[in-house]
């Protein structure tokens, strides 16, 4: 899925520390494995802005871009003057008085995001889009197709949770055999990740495309497969 993780043991006395010299003892290379642009994007679907983490030193930490962006959808974003690690494997944005205005909190398995009300996520996202699907953004049918657009089944996306945070599909009757084997009833969105799940384990993991539509995962492997909305 697309995603954003990444695993840092940096002392937490560093974060007491943000000036120059506490940035000058981040490993270069976890510093560039961190520095690119990632969408931050509020978890209930209204829109975000990006921001660049870069890799030069700033007041609190390291030099990031883009904030301008954040003043209608995020103002508060657009306070930001520096990033940095905040010694449990996530992440901060610093104002111009080193304050704190966002702490990224890591999820195994998932992508970053805040503990607010109203979640912010921080993750890499398909370009030109500016928010996450939501249950309610993805409910319909789709088409499960080659991408030469051979159709091989029409699965529809409910948009109403159960108790476990997964939505119920169903697949059409003319289903190719290979998908109908799987049973695929359920589906989760994880950031631009759709999966579809079975109740006994089976899953399809696919990732989405600047177009709203979705790609078969390559951690899936097989043939290249996509969901494209009808």
């Amino acid at each position: 899925m697309i995603g954003f993780m990444l695993r840092l043991t940096i002392p937490a006395a560093m974060l007491l520390d943000c000036g120059s010299a506490g940035a000058q003892d981040i490993d270069p290379d976890i510093l560039r494995a961190q520095a690119g642009t990632y969408l931050v994007a509020p978890e209930n679907g209204r829109a975000g802005c990006r921001l660049t983490l870069e890799t030069d030193l700033a007041i609190g930490g390291y030099s990031l871009s883009g904030q301008d962006h954040c003043s209608k959808p995020l103002p508060a974003l657009a306070e930001a003057a520096a990033w940095n690690f905040d010694g449990n494997g996530g992440l901060i944005l610093i104002d111009p008085t080193r304050k704190a205005i966002a702490r990224f909190v890591e999820n195994e398995g998932s992508p970053m995001k805040t503990e607010d009300e109203t979640p912010l996520l921080l993750l890499s996202a398909p370009d030109g889009v500016d928010r996450l699907p939501t249950f309610r953004s993805l409910a319909g049918t789709w088409a499960m197709q080659r991408p030469g657009g051979e159709k091989l089944c029409s699965v529809t996306l409910d948009g109403t949770l159960d108790t476990d945070g997964h939505a119920p599909l169903s697949l059409s009757a003319d289903c190719a055999a290979n998908v109908a084997r799987l049973k695929l009833a359920v589906w989760n969105i994880d950031g631009f990740g759709l999966t579809l799940m079975s109740h006994d384990g089976s899953s399809l993991s696919f990732d989405m495309r600047a177009d709203g539509n979705f790609d078969k995962s390559r951690e899936e492997g097989g043939k290249p497969l996509s969901l494209v909305r009808h």
